[in-house]
């Protein structure tokens, strides 16, 4: 077994330790985390989003900050602001303040609470890895990434994030309820007044490392055309385009899917033990990485169409070169 299919096994077994079930969630996480990218995490309130975030900074050693967002949350609230001081020589001059984006791992709880005006200071911080602010750049510390949590649209108080916000998150996961059998462990583990320890398996130098290493793990011309041809695929106006494409959806992907698509599945590859990226490994990630770049039509929303089973549909209809061979 290689020694990052070890460390990833390892990371997960401990982030179980304290999170019940949510296997496919977690490796999904993971993954993410491995290949560079932010995290959006949508769920009802009370699955565990945010505990899983104070979970995962411990368990991979990286230092939390929290955003909890609200209707009345302003971007200096998040970024940091000039404050008055005095230097050693005892005259006043502006210092800045940081904010609590500048940690390793920041969660932003009920992202979809704050407004519009916030909402564009933290795509700077998701995109740039910087803040501006009085005309000083402020880089953030490395590594740095987003997990944000979001109430489904249909809970009050929410503001829908902008396409080009979500766009900045690689990929998009759904937080299930719990089964009949998660919910009973979750009453025994949570009902106590002892809480599982939890080791620290690696550093933020660690995770810098491996990514590089990761990065490096090939990707074969006919795989990358067939994760382009995917994302070609939910545009509606590209010849022989799915019929559901053309009736349901507005948008498709923009290229940034198509690099989450890439990035996480070198992730995959090297879980997988193989020493290239595979079309399996692009197909297994195809909904955390599309489900939130395709946006549908008036139409679409009025049907109440899916775009889970949108997907499902592209993958099974664009071919992969094996079957584009027989």
């Amino acid at each position: 077994m290689s020694p990052f299919r070890t460390l990833f096994g390892q990371l997960k077994s401990e982030l179980q330790k304290a999170i019940v079930g949510y296997d496919q969630l977690l490796t999904d996480v993971l993954v993410a985390v491995f290949a560079g990218g932010h995290v959006l995490l949508e769920g009802v309130p009370g699955l565990g989003k945010t505990f899983l975030v104070r979970t995962l900074s411990q368990v991979i050693g990286l230092e939390p900050g929290r955003v909890q967002c609200t209707p009345d949350l302003m971007p200096a609230d998040i970024l940091g602001t000039h404050i008055v001081n005095e230097n050693e020589h005892g005259r006043r001059v502006m210092f800045f303040e940081k904010g609590p984006v500048f940690k390793n791992l920041l969660l932003v709880d009920e992202i979809n609470r704050a407004t519009p005006k916030t909402q564009a200071a933290l795509l700077e911080v998701m995109q740039e890895r910087a803040v501006t602010t009085g005309g000083e750049r402020h880089t953030l510390p490395e590594p740095f990434f987003v997990l944000a949590t979001q109430n489904p649209m249909e809970m009050e108080g929410t503001y829908p994030l902008p396409e080009a916000q979500l766009d900045r998150f690689m990929f998009k996961v759904r937080v299930p309820f719990p089964d009949l059998e998660s919910l009973v462990e979750i009453s025994r583990r949570t009902t106590g007044f002892s809480e599982p320890k939890l080791s620290t398996l690696m550093s933020g130098e660690d995770l810098i490392r491996l990514q590089k290493e990761l990065s490096e793990i090939p990707v074969a011309d006919p795989v990358a055309h067939y994760a382009s041809r995917l994302v070609l695929a939910t545009h509606p106006e590209q010849p022989g385009a799915l019929p559901e494409v053309q009736r349901f959806v507005a948008y498709g992907s923009s290229p940034r899917g198509l690099q989450s698509l890439i990035r996480g599945a070198r992730v995959l590859a090297a879980l997988n033990g193989s020493t290239a990226v595979s079309t399996d490994d692009i197909r297994a990630l195809a909904h955390v990485a599309l489900r939130h770049r395709v946006i549908l039509n008036f139409e679409g929303e009025a049907q109440l169409v899916k775009i889970d089973d949108v997907i499902t549909k592209l993958l099974d209809q664009v071919k992969t070169p094996a079957q584009q061979a027989s």
